[in-house]
């Protein structure tokens, strides 16, 4: 069966297989005998004791399996590939890593970690609802912050048992990205409206399903290799009839040269094959991030720290943008009161010389109102939340008509210019 479905799903040449593992040793030797192929074990440490289907799975005699560093592993991440090696030491199937090099890494990527803290999800320990739920770990952790986000957190066991009862009505499909995240949609959309799976089901019963979950029901994620349960798929598609084969069959052509020229005429640039890749995948996204490249310049060169936090009263930072050339930005003070349209004055030195900016106040009722009244710009002027760019309104500096400040943006007498 495993090697029926994933060679239906990938042919001859590669093997995915999505498979809850309970009694891991027998199911490892099991798939390889089967499939024949080279096989590379992936997992996630949800459960908190991921390690030993690893192991099992290196001593049934798995070619590559998956681990992270101390400082990234555990939970919803990868269990400690650290940890995985030196218990595999002096056997026959010793990987020979470097345990002081891999300790060396760890130790940089929990610095790093730091930076990025509060984007961290509520998770504290392993949990073994996921042998009920079933849930890929990248899903658990987007599945509960998108709860949070929605006022669902404490419904969350709820949303644990939905999952499972929804997976059980698409037919037990194989859950990785994108599918896995129907199945959460469609778990928050039950809890979130009362609904138990018997009403889902039933043919009576009229429900406004998701558009992800009508988007699957249609076969645009591709089909399951027994199909979707057939009263539910005409349920969720109302008479509809799902597509006759593979999506890609039925896209239309695309001219890409008809889509560079409309994405230039939009942005106003030229671009590349990687820009035209993204607007065509992401139109929306790539047009966004394209607004902001403009407004704020490329805000990849800021230190993370910077980027996300500000800087504090006399704290400085080197900023590279060239090779060989460097803007030293540090911060001297601030004004603590906003002014009528909710802003304040920002004091810092650029490679020394005096600068002054003014930015939003968050939180003030009367910058929302400038914000408002400038179509979202705030006329122009930085909001620079997490370090994102800056704005000057600093006349000196443009000598006979030209800017000479260096990299960053201004407004001299409202008229907008960008360094370089």
């Amino acid at each position: 069966m495993a090697r029926r479905e994933a060679q239906s799903a990938f042919g001859n040449d590669e093997v995915y297989l999505e498979k809850l593992v309970r009694r891991a040793r027998h199911v490892e030797v099991q798939v390889m005998e089967e499939v024949g192929l080279p096989l590379h074990f992936h997992t996630h440490d949800t459960s908190g004791i991921a390690a030993a289907s690893v192991l099992a799975a290196v001593e049934a005699g798995c070619d590559a399996v998956d681990g992270a560093l101390d400082a990234l592993s555990g939970l919803t991440s990868q269990p400690n590939l650290g940890s995985i090696a030196a218990a595999l030491q002096g056997t026959e199937r010793d990987p020979g890593m470097d345990g002081a090099a891999l300790l060396s890494l760890s130790q940089y990527w929990e610095g790093v970690r730091h930076a990025y803290a509060p984007f961290e999800p509520e998770i504290r320990s392993g949990t073994s609802d996921v042998y009920n739920h079933a849930m890929p770990g990248g899903q658990y952790t987007n599945l509960r912050e998108q709860a949070r986000a929605m006022g669902l957190e404490h419904r969350w066991p709820e949303i644990s048992r939905a999952y499972a009862d929804v997976n059980q009505l698409f037919g037990d499909i194989v859950k990785v990205t994108p599918t896995s995240k129907v199945v959460g949609d469609m778990a928050i959309f039950m809890v979130a409206n009362d609904l138990t799976p018997q009403e889902v089901a039933h043919p009576e019963k009229e429900i406004a399903f998701p558009e992800s979950v009508i988007s699957l029901f249609k076969g645009e994620l591709g089909f399951p290799p027994e199909g979707f349960p057939k009263a539910l798929e005409a349920k969720v598609l109302k008479g509809e009839q799902p597509l006759a084969g593979r999506v890609g069959n039925f896209l239309p052509a695309v001219d890409l040269e008809a889509k560079r020229h409309e994405a230039e005429q939009a942005l106003g640039r030229h671009i590349s094959d990687t820009d035209l890749a993204s607007y065509l995948m992401y139109p929306k996204v790539y047009k966004d991030y394209a607004e902001h490249r403009r407004h704020y310049s490329d805000v990849s060169l800021l230190p993370t720290s910077a980027f996300f936090y500000g800087l504090q009263d006399n704290e400085e930072v080197a900023v590279e943008i060239d090779r060989g050339k460097s803007l030293v930005v540090r911060q001297t003070g601030r004004s603590e009161a906003p002014d009528e349209e909710g802003m304040i004055k920002v004091f810092f030195e650029l490679n020394g010389q005096p600068r002054t900016v003014r930015v939003e106040k968050t939180g003030t009722s009367a910058s929302k109102r400038a914000h408002a009244r400038h179509g979202g710009h705030g006329g122009g002027e930085a909001r620079p939340k997490g370090g994102q760019g800056r704005t000057t309104h600093h006349p000196r500096g443009h000598e006979n008509g030209n800017c000479t400040h260096s990299r960053a943006r201004c407004h001299d007498q409202g008229r907008a210019c960008e360094i370089r």
